[in-house]
């Protein structure tokens, strides 16, 4: 029901049938499908979340609706992801699902840093080989990312105290190899990937978030950039998913 997300999905796939609150479905209308994808919200359970209501939270315990989906749907396979969380709902989820999680982090085959759990049932399931794919590999001329410009009062930041106490902790990032994880928030927040050359700084461009998520360039440039950080940060790394799903061929 995420405006930006459908506007994104509209314009790739005008195929794609957008069906509303998965809080009100009535998900026994597509029994006898093949394949039921889904990431419940990791806010509640994420372990950045010190006061996280784990599967009681509001928006984490929508995990409940996708096993509703389930039963109801009962299809040949299914694919639940989320983060590396809190583990007493971890394990709550892998008790509800049957299934054990296979931790894969986005780092074998994207710039970006993802560890994330995915329970299926889709058979061979393995970890990917590592592309060795680095920032420096998808990042684009420092004069074509204007867009990543920080503001004085950003850089001040930055460079001050607390700044780098967020690097030194590791919830910001200034250059490296692989890029930290993208968050809903990283771009207008202070959990950030930041670029440094020649003693200037900038953050990520929508374009270069795309493609630490191997999207391809302008994926999501039917909304405004503000709104596409956070799509992107809620998404997926599509070519993780395409590891698992080619087990299905």
């Amino acid at each position: 029901i995420d405006e930006n997300a459908i506007k994104v999905s509209k314009h790739n796939y005008s195929q794609i049938e957008h069906c509303g609150d998965v809080t009100k479905a009535d998900f026994t209308q597509y029994r006898g499908f093949d394949l039921v994808i889904g990431g419940s919200p990791c806010q509640d359970i994420s372990n950045m979340n010190i006061n996280g209501k784990g599967l009681e939270g509001k928006r984490s315990g929508l995990f409940y609706h996708y096993l509703r989906a389930l039963q109801e749907v009962k299809p040949k396979y299914f694919l639940l992801e989320n983060v590396v969380g809190k583990k007493d709902a971890i394990n709550k989820i892998t008790s509800a699902l049957g299934v054990e999680p296979i931790l894969i982090d986005s780092r074998l085959l994207s710039a970006q840093k993802r560890r994330r759990y995915y329970w299926t049932n889709i058979p061979n399931v393995c970890q990917p080989k590592d592309k060795n794919i680095l920032m420096k590999d998808v990042l684009l001329p420092w004069e074509e990312a204007e867009e990543g410009y920080l503001t004085e009062g950003r850089l001040k930041w930055l460079l001050g105290e607390n700044g780098q106490k967020a690097v030194k902790k590791r919830y910001a990032s200034i250059n490296g190899d692989k890029c930290a994880c993208l968050t809903v928030r990283s771009e207008p927040s202070w959990n950030c990937q930041y670029i440094e050359e020649n003693g200037k700084y900038r953050h990520l461009t929508p374009t270069e978030y795309e493609r630490m998520q191997t999207l391809p360039d302008g994926y999501t440039a039917s909304i405004p950039n503000n709104k596409r950080y956070s799509a992107l940060g809620n998404g997926w790394t599509v070519d993780v998913i395409a590891h698992i799903l080619k087990n299905l061929k």
